[in-house]
């Protein structure tokens, strides 16, 4: 399957073709102005590699200089306000009652900017109640010439959720979800993995303090998802040329379901050893912004 990253290296945007290997050089492309979001509306899995590389110079960056390299969340536009990250919940069979509505709830977490890479901290407001971490596939989508979201691809995420909130009162789902997202920056072009596995780790001062195994993809889904999407993108208010759309698709059971409790300083690591990728955030409780 054909997988493209984008990154900063010496402030100019790159994209690169494939999960590159720990400590291992790099390939990389010059974005030269173009959006990869864009040019990916005009290829798909098998064609991408020879359509995006087509007139660009590759660019070798040794393994010694890979710090120098800063990668970035799939596709992510220069603004950005150009981007939503947005979710279903409770779309997983194992949460699932026998009464569920036909479509499930849709969420908002926010622009662009609630995206974090792998490494760099996940910012959870200062009066939480009760967090825990939500390893789900993320889908990616561009609004076309038109605005109308197209499917490009998917990778993984952490959407990581105020859970506490939402059990105190269903109707603050809204702000359950008003916690950062952790991305991987790798963009899967194929259709949606059927199933994804791998296992959660949450270390507290250097120390494993909570492990557990997760199941998600389309095959655990209660939903169809072509019918969950194409009734979330019937909606003109998320028409928008260019926009890119992150949508994450639900998470199995959490560390929360097993009675552990997330707190200031955590380390959260979800290892989707299905896919070999693994995203690893710090977790800090910020307080609110002064009004000034």
């Amino acid at each position: 399957m054909t997988v493209v990253f984008e990154c900063i290296y010496d402030d100019e945007r790159y994209f690169g073709l494939g999960i590159p290997e720990d400590g291992a050089p790099l390939r990389l492309y010059p974005s030269a102005g173009d959006s990869l979001a864009t040019l990916l509306l005009a290829a798909d899995a098998e064609t991408a590699p020879a359509l995006l590389t087509r007139g660009r110079g590759e660019l070798h960056v040794p393994a010694a200089d890979r710090h120098r390299v800063r990668m970035l969340p799939p596709l992510l536009p220069a603004q950005v306000g150009d981007a939503l990250v947005s979710g279903f919940m409770m779309t997983h069979n194992v949460k699932v009652g026998a009464e569920v509505p036909d479509q499930p709830n849709w969420f908002v977490k926010g622009l662009g900017d609630v995206l974090r890479v792998p490494g760099e901290p996940l910012s959870v407001p200062s009066d939480a109640v009760a967090v825990c971490e939500e390893a789900e596939v993320v889908l990616a989508h561009v609004g076309d010439e038109q605005g109308v979201p197209r499917y490009v691809g998917y990778t993984f995420g952490n959407d990581l959720t105020d859970i506490g909130r939402f059990k105190q009162h269903a109707g603050h789902l809204s702000y359950a979800k008003l916690c950062d997202a952790g991305v991987a920056p790798w963009l899967h072009l194929g259709d949606p993995p059927g199933s994804a596995t791998g296992e959660v780790t949450v270390e507290r001062d250097g120390t494993v303090a909570w492990k557990g195994a997760f199941t998600t993809g389309t095959d655990a889904l209660h939903y169809d998802l072509t019918t969950m999407m194409s009734r979330l993108f019937s909606y003109r208010a998320l028409h928008h040329p260019g926009r890119v759309h992150y949508v994450f698709i639900g998470a199995d059971r959490s560390s929360f379901h097993a009675g552990f409790r997330i707190t200031d300083g955590d380390r959260v690591t979800i290892d989707v050893e299905s896919h070999g990728v693994q995203l690893s955030h710090p977790l800090a409780w910020t307080p609110p912004q002064e009004e000034g």
